[in-house]
C-alpha cells in the first residue's frame, strides 16, 4: 500500500501542471476602475491645466475658511518664559507671540544645542487634549506623542503650537469650546482661525537663526492630522507634512454634518445650513490634499478609525509631474 500511495501522488502531479496552462488574456489587462474621487482630475492634461484648476480650488479652500474674515496680522512679539536643557541634547523653551491684537498664543520651542549650521524645522500639531502642546513636548501623557522630543533628538527644530481652545486659552465654556470665537468672529471659521495661527507659527520658525527656512515641515495626529494637511495647503512654506488620522471628509460620510455640529467644537459653522439641506461644499478634503502638490504628502489612517465605509474610500493624492495624479483608495 505505501507504493501505490506514493504512484497515484506522482500520477496527480501533471494534472495540476497542465491546469497552469489556463488561458484567460482578460486577466491581463487592467481595468479601468471609476471612482467619485476622479472629479478631481477630470479634463487635466498639462501641467497648464492643473494650475487652472489649483487656482480655483484654492479660491474655494479660502472661501471654506472664510479666510476674508481673519484679522489682521499683529507684530510678533516674541517673548520667552521658560527656558530649560534636556539631558544635554536640546533646549525646551515655552514662547509666546501675538497671533490678533489683543490675543498671543503659546507653543514649546525645541532647539538641538549640537547644531553646525541652520537645521529643518516642524510644526508639531496636537490632538483634541486639554494640555496638548505639554503633550507633544513629553511633559505629561503619552511618551508615543512627544513628538517635539522626538524629533529634537534627531537634529530638528521643533515648535509645537497650543490650538486656540487649549492649553493658556482654554475658554470658561471649557476646553475645545468654540462658542466664544464664534460670538468674537462670527463670520469666520474655527478651521480658519486654527490654519492662520499655525501658520504665524511658521513666521517664528523662519525668525530663528537656527531653522533653514527653505525646510519646514508639519506633522499631526487627530485634530493635529487634518490641521497639518490644512496648513500645507494653505502656506507653501510647508515643503513636506504627514497626517495621522486627520478624520473623514465631506463626502461618502454619513455623518458630516459634524463639522459643522452646533455645540462643542464647531470646524465650519458657516456651512452647516447647506450641510442639513443635503448640500456639500464647494470642495472636498482631496481636493485641499491636492494643493498641496508637488510637495510631498503623507496621509496615514486605520480602516476602523471612525466611519470604516467612509475610510474605505479616503484617497491618497500621489503627486508626481508637478500635479497630482488619479487618486485611489489606500488601506
Amino acid at each position: 500500500m505505501k507504493y501505490a500511495s506514493v504512484a497515484l501522488i506522482v500520477l496527480a502531479l501533471p494534472v495540476v501542471s497542465q491546469a497552469q496552462n489556463r488561458k484567460q488574456p482578460e486577466l491581463f489587462e487592467v481595468p479601468v476602475i471609476r471612482s467619485s474621487w476622479d472629479d478631481l482630475t477630470e479634463g487635466i492634461k498639462t501641467r497648464a491645466d492643473w494650475r487652472k484648476r489649483r487656482a480655483v480650488l484654492k479660491q474655494r479652500y479660502l472661501e471654506l475658511l472664510r479666510d476674508q474674515h481673519k484679522p489682521e496680522k499683529p507684530p510678533l512679539d516674541l517673548r520667552v518664559h521658560e527656558e530649560v536643557v534636556v539631558d544635554g541634547v536640546y533646549q525646551r523653551k515655552l514662547i509666546s507671540y501675538a497671533v490678533e491684537a489683543g490675543e498671543r498664543a503659546h507653543a514649546y520651542l525645541g532647539i538641538p544645542l549640537d547644531l553646525d549650521g541652520p537645521a529643518p524645522a516642524i510644526v508639531a500639531l496636537h490632538g483634541t487634549y486639554e494640555h496638548g502642546k505639554k503633550r507633544v513636548a513629553g511633559l505629561i501623557d503619552n511618551p508615543d506623542k512627544a513628538y517635539l522630543d522626538h524629533l529634537c533628538r534627531r537634529g530638528y527644530v521643533v515648535i509645537a503650537p497650543e490650538h486656540f481652545v487649549s492649553g493658556h486659552r482654554i475658554p470658561a465654556e471649557g476646553p475645545y469650546e468654540t462658542g466664544a470665537f464664534y460670538k468674537k468672529h462670527p463670520k469666520w471659521t474655527a478651521v480658519g482661525k486654527f490654519t492662520y495661527e499655525h501658520s504665524i507659527a511658521i513666521d517664528v520658525l523662519q525668525s530663528l537663526d537656527e531653522v533653514d527656512d527653505q525646510r519646514i515641515g508639519a506633522l499631526g495626529h487627530s485634530l493635529g492630522g487634518h490641521g497639518t494637511f490644512f496648513l500645507a495647503a494653505y502656506d507653501d512654506r510647508i515643503k513636506a507634512s504627514a497626517c495621522n488620522c486627520g478624520a473623514s471628509f465631506f463626502r461618502h460620510n454619513p455623518r458630516a454634518e459634524a463639522w459643522s455640529r452646533d455645540r462643542w467644537y464647531v470646524y465650519f459653522k458657516p456651512i452647516r445650513e447647506g450641510l442639513l439641506k443635503g448640500e456639500m461644499p464647494p470642495i472636498d478634503f482631496h481636493e485641499i490634499i491636492a494643493l498641496i502638490a508637488p510637495r510631498a504628502f503623507l496621509d496615514l489612517f486605520g480602516l476602523n478609525d471612525g466611519h470604516r465605509p467612509t475610510q474605505r474610500r479616503r484617497p491618497r493624492v500621489r503627486v508626481g509631474a508637478g500635479y497630482p495624479s488619479r487618486p485611489g483608495q489606500s488601506s
